[in-house]
């Protein structure tokens, strides 16, 4: 496959699947933790809010001219720093590529709720009774995640690499 078409595909999987789950989220849930779902008893729980900050809502509290410059302006600079650097740099590794779009199409997701919603609906929360607790998060937050543990894994299997030539 032309390695720009892949790029393309995995970027827009990665939006696609995102925004499939919010559509589904916002047309079959209660807003709020009176409509939470129990999933796996009270470990792991689906619960509709949105959130006008970044993640786990830090800069919710901003005035609406820093929000629009630190949540909407600055990552979408970013964000098109990173897609024409995988488009250009054609030294990466599969895994970091696969990385970089991974953060690439999660963080477009979430600017495109903000564009259009004003801000992100995130409705997975996980609880393992004290020892593990998230914030409320959606799958594009995961696909960050995602990317920025395997862009580390990358960076850790191509200094190996590195230490094996030298």
């Amino acid at each position: 496959m032309n390695r720009s078409l892949f790029i393309v595909l995995l970027i827009a999987f990665n939006i696609a699947i995102d925004q499939i789950s919010k559509v589904i989220v916002r047309t079959t849930m209660i807003k709020g933790g009176k409509g939470q779902i129990n999933v796996i008893q009270d470990y792991f729980q689906l619960i509709w809010v949105e959130n006008k900050g970044a993640f786990l809502g830090m800069g919710s509290d901003m005035n609406p001219t820093l929000r629009l410059i630190f949540l909407l302006v600055l990552p979408t600079l970013v964000l098109a720093y990173v897609i024409y650097y995988i488009l250009k740099t054609k030294e990466l590794d599969r895994l970091s590529l696969i990385a970089f779009c991974c953060i690439a199409g999660g963080g477009i997701a979430n600017v495109f709720d903000r564009i259009v919603f004003g801000e992100v609906t995130d409705f997975f929360f996980i609880d393992l009774g004290g020892v593990f607790k998230t914030g409320i998060f959606n799958v594009a937050d995961m696909s960050v995640t995602i990317g920025m543990v395997m862009l580390l894994f990358s960076g850790v299997f191509n200094n190996k690499k590195k230490e094996k030539i030298a």
